[in-house]
């Protein structure tokens, strides 16, 4: 795992499959215990896997799977490592043309009959499940971070820009209300989105899980905050801020998949109004 680490080696997680997104517990992808063999033999496909190829034709080199190894319950579920070269792993397709993050490399991976030992469980057989979510919540904190960064940015190349952009007699764009509006409230959303990461950040144990509610919120607020930002920053910045030559652009496509990847607005909606329910009248924090 050190290799990982350094990275000296590609690896990723495999969770999302093409017919289970957001729906993490609907996947198919399943493991089978062969006791003549110790281990497990490994069927399915995974969809939208980070670092799952480089070239197109080879896979990553180790891949933390998540695989159904139960008939009883939606969570039974288990974690698996796989390393890539093993027989039965391969690469379905590079997915290309992506709107944005066109620098992560993304891929289907497909396993048809991987023989896996038992040795490369990771955890407890069918006890994947509150790891999972746990892992979600961790990463929407983590995307959430990654959305104030971008917000950040925007609004850097967005004041920039009015700063030293003469128009209609003026020295600059800053005299105009128009500009003045974008500027504001861009900054007003920005610290708000940050505070909130901050705040929720600082006091969050990773080691728990039961942390949904935040993790959900100040994802779907920051991940929404970027993008209005960045689309400020675009209209501020004219033809200037449309083209691929300036940061902006590229900011705006990147923004939108936070509001996809790692769990949709929707999916934060429909877990945050049931987490709220769950307080049942008693005042919140």
């Amino acid at each position: 795992m050190s290799s990982i680490c350094d990275g000296s080696k590609i690896g990723g997680m495999c969770m999302s499959e093409p017919n289970a997104g957001t729906d993490v517990l609907g996947m198919k992808t399943n493991a089978t215990y062969d006791s003549s063999r110790n281990g497990y033999i490994l069927n399915g496909t995974k969809m939208w896997i980070t670092n799952g190829t480089l070239t197109g034709k080879e896979t990553g080199d180790l891949f933390l799977v998540y695989a159904r190894t139960g008939t009883q319950n939606r969570s039974d579920i288990t974690q698996f490592i796989v390393e890539g070269g093993m027989e039965g792993f391969s690469v379905g397709q590079k997915i290309n043309d992506k709107l944005g993050m066109r620098a992560s490399p993304t891929a289907e991976l497909v396993f048809e009959n991987v023989f896996l030992p038992s040795t490369h469980v990771v955890g407890e057989v069918n006890g994947a499940s509150l790891c999972m979510m746990r892992n979600l919540e961790i990463e929407r904190v983590a995307l959430a971070a990654m959305a104030v960064g971008i917000a950040r940015r925007a609004l850097d190349e967005m004041m920039n820009y009015a700063a030293n952009r003469p128009a209609f007699g003026k020295s600059n764009l800053y005299g105009f209300g128009q500009i003045q509006k974008h500027i504001t409230e861009s900054y007003a959303e920005y610290m708000a989105g940050k505070s909130y990461l901050y705040g929720f950040a600082n006091g969050l144990n990773l080691s728990t899980y039961g942390n949904g509610l935040d993790a959900d919120g100040v994802k779907l607020y920051c991940a929404q905050m970027a993008k209005n930002v960045s689309d400020r920053a675009i209209q501020v910045m004219g033809g200037y801020g449309y083209v691929g030559i300036n940061t902006v652009e590229r900011l705006w496509r990147d923004s939108k998949l936070l509001e996809i990847g790692g769990g949709t607005n929707e999916s934060h909606h429909k877990n945050m109004a049931r987490d709220l329910l769950r307080y049942n009248g008693n005042k919140l924090e």
